[in-house]
């Protein structure tokens, strides 16, 4: 029995090509300037001194940027990267510069989903703070309001089992009622593992017939027993 979704955002509920396209290019574009700019304040220092921490060594400002740039261009999941990533879109969203791409039918289900009562969750390698950006500013709306919850690498990797494991825990929510959206196999497997029912959307990829995982191309395909909480595809 279903009572939660936790979904992945790139190549789930939005493309890839936003932010590979658009979100990463505007925040290698403007990282540095920013960093210059605001390096001072408390949020943005602190982020600046996790950076240090992370290559183990003082560096400068000018170091910082360049380390910080090398991790973007090497598409790293670091925290303090994919923190300052999130300043740098926030302020892109609030100049009008770009919206967050949500596909038609995720944002269809995700409202029908809440409105029959299930809770929704999203669990993505950019920071919660740039996830809530991005589904505050769609052309569908502020979606917001349809998630109980966020989480990102700062509860752990998401190819690793025990992220799972800590979600589940943290929702006080038994893992086989939990169902994790993904287009990611690595990332299915370790949900899975933990427990998790697991869905794989396919939406630029081709299916493999060997997954042991349900694939399905979008949201479309998803199908719930509300009154019994089971899933079909």
């Amino acid at each position: 029995m279903i009572k939660a979704i936790v979904t992945d955002i790139e190549g789930t509920t939005s493309s890839l090509s936003f932010v590979k396209d658009v979100l990463f290019p505007y925040a290698r574009a403007n990282l540095t300037d920013y960093v210059r700019r605001h390096q001072d304040e408390p949020q943005v220092k602190t982020l600046l001194e996790d950076t240090c921490k992370e290559v183990g060594a003082e560096l400068d400002t000018g170091q910082i940027i360049a380390q910080l740039i090398q991790w973007l261009d090497e598409d790293k999941k670091v925290t303090p990267l994919k923190s300052l990533q999130g300043f740098i879109w926030e302020s892109g969203y609030q100049k009008g510069d770009f919206k967050g791409h949500v596909y038609p039918d995720a944002a269809a289900y995700l409202k029908a989903w809440k409105a029959k009562g299930l809770d929704l969750y999203i669990y993505s390698s950019g920071s919660v703070h740039a996830q809530k950006l991005l589904f505050a500013h769609t052309e569908y709306g502020d979606l917001t309001p349809l998630f109980s919850g966020y989480f990102d690498t700062q509860i752990g990797g998401k190819k690793e089992q025990e992220s799972y494991c800590k979600i589940a825990g943290e929702l006080g929510i038994p893992a086989s009622q939990l169902l994790f959206l993904s287009d990611i196999k690595e990332e299915l497997d370790a949900a899975k593992a933990a427990g998790f029912e697991t869905l794989w959307l396919t939406r630029d990829s081709t299916p493999d017939p060997q997954a042991k995982h349900r694939q399905i191309s979008s949201f479309d395909y998803v199908g719930f027993k509300f009154t019994t909480g089971d899933i079909y595809v």
